[in-house]
């Protein structure tokens, strides 16, 4: 019969089946924790002197066997006692326990709860936080204390991202609790630009001739995704890990939570399979002492633990008496051994997330008892141990700090959320069935990050370094993402950025304009200064045609000298000396006008080439055309009573160039007066070069100028065409008309080249199209002559002349 020193609480919560105690190490270790934490719990509450004092507290365990029938069963044998389960009947002569700490899932508890909350029996929860127990309606009394993991998709997320992980496959459980996790992901992941190659809901149940059941494991196998999420418990996920063991998950990385026991069902060949593996787990708290506790244990002392036998066996691979049942396995065990044997690594791995939640929950228990005794000490003292006791409890388990010194404060379950601190740990798979949980980091989502030691992570056998799971590889600088048509936006292809612009950053959505004054580099990922160009006498191109004018006006000079040397022989005097001089030099101003278009351009150069190069030019044109005219006039004046005597003088042939000039420079005067040319940087010409040059102003006036000038070269060619045959010894129309040839063939070529080029190029045709046309002039004409004059001087005589004209 219990007296009032004497509190009892009710553990549902050692899960472990027969089966599993007897052949399986793994799960001894993992779950005959929870019973020594909440014994050391108990303990050291007993040992307390300030904690219920004078009052010692006691424990009920009951197994359910991670069976829902069970767990009801167990608690209608709460309610009832040991005997018949009756309900509202009590069959113990000692009161029932005051509070019920389970169980391991949220199914479990619900279970539960269907009966304890008739009684309002506290229900207080140690495994993962489930929202449908929140509902405070249907669950009145359940408390929860694992964590909400309000923050665990971000953590995941955040894991991703640093490995690079952006095409994830998904599986969940069919659950409330898993439908609200894929939701907060897949929001998180949309977020970071993240995508899903497949999710899947994961059933409770697999039916084996349920086709769709079945399909989630080919779906995973033929995913182009290398890393998978699975997120579920133990219990929702164990028809998939038992059915995962007919499938080996080849070139797949598994990341999970330390909810889904992954050894749960599997045999020895699937589980070096998940070797490798990534759990993310709550932050382990460290219980003070407990360490030294487990390590006290020792068969020996402890004789009445009706669970050690069998853990000590799976601990040590050994049988402790003859009867053991692993008697064919190991052999008898040593004397004096204790859990100070056992190896740190495989110590580490019993204390885990859950065994701190129970713990927490003892002290939160006898606490809430500690102030109900506090506050109603005299009432208590009158009625003894009652069951209003278990009612009254709920008022102190609203908002207690279980745990001194500790940081969160517990206020049933709406003041659990917290700054969340999850420990990255990595499943390792070992020969000789060894396995462990290796901590490689930890992630703090709205503190520190993330915080991994990358060397310490044993990658699955299938990949010899870091896995890759991204559906397209990244754009590099100088490439923009161009995303699929109704696909993901992670998979996309990658295009060139166009002539003008740039990408300086990895997996760019568009790419960059570079300054007027920059242009892309090659590789299109930076943006360089344009270079300064014109054409320059520095460079090739222009000396070389700066040397040819000045070669070509020395040359022109020289045939000038020739004729003055010469000028008295009959044939300079032939031809109309005065105009050859006129022509001659208008051509050698042609060649030297050439150089005002090579250099570094100014206003006054922009004024001056187009003007110059016109006057001078249509001053050698109409030289040729009053030459050509002079030549048909000669012969038709020879007629008797001809009337054009009067026009061979040499005044009509310099009228005739005076006029034709002299339109040529209203023609520019207009020009400048209206639209000048002027100075421009041209920015767009080149893609690299910033061409400084320049710009005639109109377009119109400029082929206006051009095309007065090719009129009088027509016209020219024309009279000298007709001109050729009329008989003469020094006849020059001949002459005329070759050079006219020459000169409309040159300038008839430049205007579609010259509209075709852009920059210094377009200058240089211009200037090669001057000096060709005047080097054509120059050679066609004056050559034969200067051939006779300096070579066949014995032809250069007023005889052969009159004998010519005489014939």
């Amino acid at each position: 019969m219990f007296s009032i020193t004497e509190y009892n609480i009710y553990q549902s919560t050692f899960s472990s089946s027969p089966r599993w105690i007897v052949a399986d190490k793994a799960f001894m270790l993992k779950h005959y924790q929870h019973f020594l934490t909440l014994q050391f719990a108990v303990d050291q509450i007993n040992k307390d002197p300030h904690l219920l004092p004078n009052i010692t507290l006691g424990y009920q365990l009951l197994n359910n066997l991670h069976s829902n029938k069970v767990a009801v069963e167990n608690s209608l044998m709460y309610l009832s006692g040991k005997c018949l389960t009756i309900p509202n009947y009590s069959c113990d002569r000692q009161h029932k326990s005051v509070a019920v700490i389970g169980g391991m899932s949220s199914a479990l508890s619900m279970s539960m709860a269907t009966i304890l909350g008739l009684y309002k029996v506290p229900q207080i929860t140690y495994g993962p936080f489930d929202p449908l127990l929140v509902d405070k309606v249907q669950y009145p009394y359940v408390y929860q204390m694992g964590s909400k993991e309000s923050t665990l998709h971000l953590a995941v997320v955040q894991l991703m991202l640093h490995f690079g992980w952006t095409w994830i496959g998904l599986l969940f459980s069919d659950n409330p609790r898993g439908q609200q996790f894929f939701r907060d992901l897949e929001e998180a992941m949309v977020m970071h630009s993240m995508c899903l190659a497949f999710k899947e809901k994961v059933p409770e149940e697999f039916n084996e001739e349920n086709r769709e059941d079945l399909i989630i494991f080919p779906k995973i196998i033929g995913s182009s995704s290398k890393v998978i999420f699975i997120y579920g418990n133990t219990y929702s996920l164990l028809s998939f890990s038992i059915f995962m063991t007919q499938y080996i998950l080849y070139g797949k990385m598994l990341v999970t939570t330390i909810s889904w026991d992954i050894s749960a069902e599997t045999n020895i060949k699937t589980m070096g399979h998940l070797h490798g593996t990534i759990i993310f787990s709550q932050a382990k708290r460290e219980i003070p002492g407990f360490k030294d506790f487990l390590r006290s244990i020792n068969s020996t002392v402890n004789s009445e633990d009706i669970f050690l036998k069998t853990f000590w066996e799976a601990v040590f691979h050994c049988r402790i008496s003859e009867e053991s049942p692993v008697k064919m396995v190991y052999s008898l065990c040593l004397e004096g051994l204790s859990l100070a044997d056992v190896p740190t690594h495989e110590l580490d791995t019993i204390i885990m997330t859950l065994s701190s939640n129970i713990y927490n929950e003892v002290y939160l228990l006898a606490h809430a008892i500690h102030q109900m005794l506090q506050m109603e000490i005299k009432e208590t003292l009158e009625l003894g141990v009652h069951p209003l006791l278990s009612w009254k409890l709920h008022y102190y388990l609203k908002c207690v700090n279980p745990v001194p010194g500790a940081n969160d404060e517990v206020c049933g379950d709406e003041s659990r959320i917290m700054a969340e601190t999850y420990d990255v740990l990595n499943f390792q798979f070992f020969p000789g069935s060894f396995e462990t949980l290796v901590k490689v980091g930890e992630v703090s989502p709205f503190n520190k990050g993330l915080i991994i030691n990358e060397e310490d992570i044993d990658w699955p056998g299938d990949f010899p370094q870091t896995p890759i799971s991204i559906c397209s590889v990244s754009c590099g600088p100088g490439f923009k993402k161009i995303i699929r048509e109704r696909e993901p936006i992670c998979c996309f292809d990658c295009t060139l950025c166009s002539d003008r612009e740039i990408s300086n950053q990895t997996d760019a959505q568009k790419c960059l304009q570079c300054p007027e004054d920059q242009h892309p580099s090659k590789e299109r990922d930076r943006c360089l200064p344009k270079t300064i160009t014109y054409l320059a006498y520095e460079e090739p191109l222009g000396m070389a045609l700066a040397s040819a004018a000045l070669c070509f006006s020395l040359l022109t000079a020289l045939v000038l000298g020739v004729f003055v040397k010469h000028r008295d022989t009959p044939i300079v005097k032939a031809n109309n000396r005065s105009l050859s001089y006129t022509l001659l030099i208008s051509l050698t101003l042609c060649f030297l006008c050439s150089l005002l278009f090579i250099g570094l351009p100014t206003q006054a150069t922009c004024l001056l080439r187009q003007i110059s190069f016109a006057v001078v030019f249509t001053l050698a044109i109409a030289s040729i055309l009053a030459k050509t005219l002079t030549v048909v006039l000669a012969f038709a004046a020879t007629k008797p009573g001809s009337r054009l005597r009067k026009w061979l003088g040499s005044t009509t042939s310099y009228f005739l160039i005076c006029i034709c000039t002299l339109i040529q420079m209203c023609l520019c005067g207009i020009w400048l007066g209206t639209h000048a040319p002027f100075l421009e940087r041209d920015i767009h010409s080149e893609a690299s070069l910033i061409v400084i040059q320049c710009n005639e102003g109109s377009l119109f006036f400029f082929y206006s100028v051009l095309g007065y000038m090719g009129f009088l070269a027509l016209v020219s060619f024309m009279m000298a065409f007709l001109a050729r045959k009329l008989p003469d010894t020094f006849n020059e129309a001949k002459y005329l008309t070759f050079a006219m040839l020459v000169f409309c063939s040159v300038w008839i070529s430049f205007l579609p080249t010259y509209q075709s080029t852009k920059g210094k190029a377009m200058v240089a045709m211009e200037v090669l199209s001057i000096l060709l046309s005047s080097a054509g002039i120059l050679t066609c004409f004056f050559a034969p002559k200067c051939y006779v004059i300096l070579l066949r001087s014995d032809r250069n005589t007023l005889e052969i002349l009159k004998n010519k004209v005489s014939l």
